[in-house]
């Protein structure tokens, strides 16, 4: 078994920790839309992402901004 390694760096995983902490919270803040459901998914996404380290973009097209 192959272990999937982490392809963004420290600060990126920062960055994308801090957005989706503003993002999140959109479906208290507004009315329930389509655009504060968006914006909640997209939080929840770039959250995902800067816990575990991994963006699925980033595997399909090979890119990686991890200091090898």
């Amino acid at each position: 078994m192959k272990l999937i390694s982490k392809n963004q760096n420290p600060l990126e995983r920062i960055t994308r920790f801090i957005i989706s902490l503003f993002l999140i919270p959109s479906l208290l803040i507004y009315d329930i839309s389509v655009f504060s459901i968006i914006q909640s998914i997209v939080g929840f996404v770039l959250f995902f992402n800067a816990i575990i380290g991994i963006c699925a973009i980033y595997k399909i097209f090979g890119i990686s901004t991890c200091k090898v």
